[in-house]
């Protein structure tokens, strides 16, 4: 697994321009890490490839780790933005599920990037009791559910949830199984940790 750099915090772009430039080194990143994975990829290649010097690149993204777990972070601030939520007659299961359908389905377009960002979130989590990454997804599931006053149990069962997706999804990327297999065993993970909320967190 790969280590969370500890030299220093990743600087915040403040400025449109910086902001840009942030932008620029996320999609050279995916790019890169779509062709060759998270090892093979080569933070210089990434700058060059972004129009950035080689310590603008550090100054955002002191490691791979800290590049890819953002790239992450803006694929699920993307599924934000598209404003999924639940359809008359739909429980807060079948809404999640719907959501992590699509984001799967998307994942598995690139399996190499997808390693490459959930291994870099991975490490995130294990050296730190909070994960950026994390905590928008579950406000993402919220949202999509249309859990409005989400109780402790309800963010518990959200945080297995993640877990057990995360696997699902590099299960079939590893397998090489498709869309419809992918679907089926979210839907029925959702089923399993969803259906029955409300009395169960009573």
């Amino acid at each position: 697994m790969p280590r969370v750099s500890e030299v220093r915090s990743p600087a915040e772009p403040t400025s449109a321009e910086q902001r840009e430039r942030y932008r620029r080194i996320l999609r050279a990143a995916a790019r890169h890490g779509a062709e060759k994975g998270l090892e093979r990829v080569q933070m210089h290649d990434v700058a060059r490839d972004a129009g950035v010097a080689i310590a603008t690149l550090y100054r955002y993204f002191p490691s791979k780790t800290h590049l890819f777990t953002a790239l992450m972070r803006s694929q699920v601030d993307r599924l934000a933005t598209l404003e999924i939520r639940r359809e008359d007659g739909e429980t807060p299961e079948e809404a999640i599920a719907r959501l992590l359908v699509r984001a799967g389905r998307e994942l598995l377009e690139s399996p190499l990037l997808t390693h490459a960002m959930m291994q870099s979130n991975n490490a995130t989590v294990a050296q730190s009791p909070t994960s950026a990454v994390t905590d928008a997804f579950s406000e993402l599931l919220l949202s999509a559910g249309g859990i409005e006053e989400p109780t402790s149990y309800d963010l518990r069962v959200l945080r297995l949830l993640e877990e057990a997706w995360y696997g699902i999804v590099m299960t079939a990327i590893n397998r090489g199984q498709d869309e419809a297999a992918l679907a089926s065993d979210t839907e029925l993970v959702c089923r399993l940790l969803l259906s029955g909320r409300e009395s169960a967190g009573a």
